[in-house]
């Protein structure tokens, strides 16, 4: 890989940040389902922390829904659950409630008409699965888009249910015919010093180890919306099986047909459209930047983590960090001038 010169307006972006907006970095460009440009920055944390590597994990938030909605994806490749079949087969107790019409599709969705998600406090004691199934709906199944977190904790028992395993085990079978084992749930590691720190929390205190996500967090560190520890390259790999399919290139994960119905408009929305588990560019104010082409399809994490794909370009550019370890700003003006930046690298 000798990227270094093409890309060393989007490596100069990255760099600048160090210790402003996260003290931990990784960005992985591919194209054409290679590597071109992958570099590491800063420390894990802002205490004179080992130094980041390319093979560094990074608490992947919110990005663990994609993997989730591929692993979704394969079960229905392989017949165990249909994508418009009522999720009733797997939820029983749906069948006489407003719950009733929700499927595998308008969870992938996020226009089930699950809440978005709920306080933490208010689910000491509480079983968080069985809280997000029980929860009264916001809006009827279909009716509009609720970026939802309960929506996908619904998905990732769904899944665990048609493969007849837990959703830790499900992931762990996939993700090494994905060839993603580096990346998994953590639960509680018994090393923290190698993972980045996250946010300090009055509840926990520094977050290094541990899922940063509360929820998750409650439901020991695995879930369907958040819990998975991973690298850029997994990150990029899962991007790269629906980039391929789009592409005519070989991947062996999913159906193509599949693959590329996932990324096409499945709800639409005037912020990010919709795909089955992917957002889908809306506007050039999205964190992809301007550059990339309304048919780009990603999604970011509330840690500080993103991934977005141009099926055009046959382009993909991962971009984790620690950015919540300053606190909760928004990341969007650095992804977006990176993503444009690697576009510009690569034109």
């Amino acid at each position: 890989m000798n990227g270094a010169r093409r890309f060393a307006a989007a490596d100069a972006l990255v760099r600048a940040e160090v210790g402003r907006r996260y003290t931990a970095a990784v960005l992985r460009v591919e194209s054409n389902g290679r590597a071109v440009f992958e570099s590491a920055y800063g420390t894990l944390d802002a205490a004179g922390g080992a130094p980041v590597e390319v093979t560094t994990r990074f608490d992947l938030a919110s990005l663990t829904k994609l993997f989730v909605a591929t692993l979704a994806l394969a079960a229905a490749g392989d017949g165990v659950l249909a994508l418009d079949e009522p999720a009733t087969r797997f939820f029983p107790e749906w069948r006489t409630s407003a719950h009733a019409p929700i499927t595998p599709r308008l969870l992938l969705a996020h226009a089930a008409g699950l809440a978005s998600g709920a306080d933490y406090r208010t689910l000491f004691g509480e079983d968080v699965e069985r809280f997000a199934r029980e929860r009264e709906l916001v809006a009827a199944p279909g009716e509009r888009v609720i970026y939802s977190d309960l929506g996908f904790i619904v998905l990732g028992t769904l899944v665990a249910r048609a493969r007849g395993s837990s959703l830790a085990r499900a992931w762990a079978v996939f993700g090494e015919k994905l060839g993603c084992e580096a990346t998994g749930y953590l639960a509680r590691a018994r090393d923290p010093a190698p993972f980045p720190a996250t946010e300090f929390c009055a509840w926990r205190g520094r977050v290094r180890g541990a899922v940063h996500d509360e929820k998750a967090y409650l439901m020991n560190g695995i879930a369907g919306h958040a819990g998975l520890f991973g690298t850029a390259r997994d990150v990029a790999a899962l991007a790269d099986v629906f980039l391929a399919a789009a592409n005519g290139r070989s991947q062996d994960v999913l159906p193509d047909d599949l693959a590329r119905a996932a990324l096409e408009e499945a709800a639409p929305d005037p912020v990010l459209r919709r795909g089955l588990g992917f957002a889908l560019k809306t506007s050039d104010e999205n964190s992809c930047g301007a550059l990339m082409d309304r048919t780009s399809f990603g999604h970011t994490g509330f840690t500080g983590t993103s991934v977005w794909a141009d099926p055009t370009r046959d382009l993909s550019v991962t971009f984790l960090t620690n950015a919540v370890y300053f606190g909760r700003g928004d990341l969007r003006d650095v992804r977006a001038a990176v993503c444009d930046a690697c576009v510009r690298a690569t034109a």
